[in-house]
């Protein structure tokens, strides 16, 4: 067989330049595997261009990445990695695929998942998340959302896009409407892959850091809400994507290395 292939999907607003990209793919190459960052729609550095986007509960593709990962890996061991939106979206692949899943992957994570898109939808909407967190993404989302306004007159409500303060107005405007939801809630309950992680057949591990400001830890996944194939582990501490490791100010590598022990346990 041939070296294993680590798939990286990554989170909202992120790319191949996000530090746990870079990070992620540095380790992998070092072992001599092969590392590939999968881009959804619109965050190459080139808008896509049909009237949709990418979102938290994109399965369909997930599915088609993985697809052509394998296509062109056919004798390695494909292994996934979803960090935030991404890691809910393929989560949500996962459980809705069970054992077929496994034809194109033989172990997954999951790290700083909003498994509950409701619960973190209400968290950065509000206080210091709202002004800071959510004040950023959306700097760049509005951005592609008017441009896709522009490209597609009648399509989106260009005005109140540009209004826009919140992710409920955000998503209730643009990811809803492009992606067929009804409403903000109507999409954060339908996608979150929380409800589907006990259909998880495929070994995955899922990674959230109690102090997670976009996840409350109220709302964090329990052994009541996972099958027998998912492992769950969640440190005080590690923010959102963070999990820095040593003495102050600490480093990144943690997260890589915690990774990498899991494909171990796969790779023989």
């Amino acid at each position: 067989t041939g070296s294993p292939v680590v798939v990286l999907f990554h989170g909202l607003e992120g790319s191949a330049d996000s530090h746990y990209a870079r990070d992620l793919m540095a380790t992998t190459q070092a072992r001599g595997w092969h590392g590939v960052v999968a881009h959804f729609r619109g965050c190459s550095g080139e808008a896509n261009r049909l009237p949709r986007a990418y979102f938290a509960g994109d399965s369909e593709d997930i599915g088609h990445m993985l697809h052509h990962v394998k296509s062109r890996h056919t004798d390695a061991p494909v292994y996934a990695v979803g960090v935030s939106l991404g890691g809910n979206a393929l989560l949500k692949w996962l459980g809705e695929q069970g054992d077929a899943a496994r034809s194109l992957v033989e172990c997954a994570a999951g790290v700083s998942a909003p498994v509950d898109l409701t619960a973190a939808g209400n968290a950065l909407d509000r206080g210091f998340n709202r002004r800071v967190y959510t004040a950023r993404f959306l700097v760049t989302l509005k951005h592609k959302a008017l441009n896709k306004a522009h490209q597609f007159p009648g399509l989106l409500d260009a005005e109140a896009i540009a209004a826009a303060t919140t992710f409920r107005e955000f998503d209730t405007l643009v990811t809803a409407r492009l992606h067929g939801f009804r409403d903000a809630d109507d999409y954060w309950l339908k996608v979150s892959a929380k409800p589907l992680l006990k259909s998880i057949t495929t070994p995955t591990l899922i990674i959230n850091a109690k102090n997670d400001p976009f996840l409350p830890s109220t709302a964090l996944p329990t052994l009541a809400d996972i099958s027998p194939a998912v492992t769950i582990e969640q440190p005080a501490t590690g923010g959102h994507v963070s999990f820095p490791s040593g003495p102050f100010p600490g480093n990144l590598d943690w997260l890589s290395r915690r990774l990498m022990q899991h494909f171990d346990t796969q790779h023989r």
